[in-house]
This record gives C-alpha cells, structure tokens and sequence, in this order.
C-alpha cells in the first residue's frame, strides 16, 4: 500500500502488531524460509536508516553514524542547559556570557535535532532487506510515529533558538533579567513535552509501560522526564518576572537544570544504542 509504514516484504507473512493510537510500533512477522522476525520503530529507525548503520566502531568514536552524531550534539546542548540556570555559574560568568550559553545551547539542540529528522527521513521502507533508496531532505509521513516525534521536537528546538537569542539580545540591567536568566518558553516546552510522550510511547508499543531492563526505554524515559521538567520550569518562570517569590525563582531554575540533565543522561545513552545491533530480528 502507498505511504504504509513499515512497508510488508513481498511474501513475509504480517503475524502481530502493536499500536499507539494510529501509528504501528512494533511488528511480528513470519519469513519465506520459516523465521520469525521481529520489529520495532525505533530500533529500525538507529540501525536501518540509511544515515544510521551499525559498523566496527565502537560506541564511544563512531562518526560515520548519524546517530552518534545526534547523541554527542544532544550532550553538548544538554550540557549548556544543565549548567546555565546555575547561581554559581551565572555569578562565575555573569548574565550576558550565560544568556549566551543558552543560546549556544539551543543551537546544538537544532542541530541535532535536525540531523535525527533527517534519520528519520531516511529509515529504510521495508524491515530486513538493507533497501538503499534516495536521500531523503525532507518527507511527510504523518503515518509514523517517530516521524511526529523527530519533526515536533525540531519545531520546539526553535523555539528555544527564538527565546534564547532574544535572552541574549535584550538589555540585562532588567531585574527579570537578572534572577531568570532564561526558562524553557510554552511553546516550546508544549513541544518537547508531546515530542517526549511519543518517543516513548513508541519504544512501549503502548500508552505507558515499565522496562527497566531495556536500554531504548531508559532512553526515552529519561527524555520525556527532561521534557516534563522544562515544561514545569516555563509554568514557574511564567510569575517570576513580575511577582514571583524566590520559591518560583528557585523552582524555574532548577527544573530547568534538571532537564538539562536528563537529556544529558538520555544523550550519552544513545551511543551505546547506536552501537548495538539492531533492526528487524529473526
């Protein structure tokens, strides 16, 4: 069928699906020769893109995969905001250099994000054949999963490209200036936090589930709780600037650091991830 998603080989038998809502998850199929093969989205989408190969590399050097880019990118930006809502760091460096930082920050979330778009763009069609088609730029397939997730998050990423440069721009003699450098913006945050839900909800092939023992779950685990944090320090940062007591202030900057270190966490496991062997099993 046109536009589906993972795409059935010809004479593979379609034996169990799992989804979330309208999108398909994970599939169990029977093979020609008698296998059986399992399926997941997000696994196909580390080991099947055709930007994202297991090879020799080892996980901790591995620049021929995209994947591993976009977990070395994520650290750095998940880095710069973990560090920035600081007091320390921001009476260290003053608010203008932190106000930069964040911006920094930001620009490494867009990047890496943009190259995890471009992963999932480019994720083979159909499960175990090694398909090499054309590159893909851009791509609407609003079908799958991790395609809302991926384009969704780079969409929140600009926002926070918005409001950082803005930060950084604006004259720093304002109080709010002073006490909130910056925090996580609503739209933005509402992003992260639907981009979060779906990375998530696609390595359960449910609404929720527990599984500890699964390195793709911690993953996104640990990344949607990065996601709710910032979305909690935006509804803290949001009475700051006029009358919020120091518990706001407080509260802003500190779910803003704590986000930033899930998403460091989240980060430095995708490159195990990205190591392992992965796509459709049999």
């Amino acid at each position: 069928m046109a536009g589906e998603y993972p795409r059935i080989p010809a004479g593979w038998r379609v034996a169990g699906r799992r989804r979330v809502g309208p999108f398909t998850t994970h599939m169990s199929f029977g093979h020609p020769d008698g296998r059986a093969v399992e399926w997941s989205s997000r696994t196909h989408r580390k080991h099947a893109s055709r930007l994202s190969r297991p090879g020799d590399e080892g996980f901790w050097w591995a620049p021929h995969r995209a994947s591993w880019w976009i977990g070395v990118l994520f650290a750095i930006g998940a880095t710069c905001f973990m560090v920035g809502p600081l007091p320390g760091f921001v009476d260290l460096v003053g608010p203008k250099a932190d106000a930069a930082v964040f911006f920094v920050g930001s620009i490494f979330f867009t990047t890496a994000a943009g190259l995890q778009c471009l992963e999932t763009f480019n994720a083979d069609r159909e499960p175990g054949v090694g398909a090499h088609e054309r590159f893909r730029v851009v791509a609407f397939e609003p079908r799958r999963i991790d395609w809302w997730s991926s384009v969704v998050q780079f969409a929140g990423t600009l926002f926070f490209n918005a409001t950082t440069f803005r930060a950084m721009s604006t004259a720093l003699d304002d109080p709010s200036y002073d006490r909130l450098v910056w925090a996580p913006d609503a739209l933005g945050s509402v992003c992260f936090l639907v981009s979060g839900y779906l990375a998530y909800a696609e390595v359960c092939g449910r609404y929720a589930c527990w599984r500890w023992r699964s390195l793709e779950w911690r993953i996104g685990a640990v990344n949607f709780l990065g996601c709710i944090a910032f979305g909690i320090s935006a509804i803290a940062a949001y009475v700051v600037p006029s009358s919020g007591s120091e518990v706001d202030l407080a509260a802003a900057n500190g779910f803003t650091a704590l986000g930033g270190l899930c998403f460091l966490v989240g980060a430095i496991l995708l490159l195990p991830e990205s190591a392992a062997e992965g796509g459709a099993r049999g």
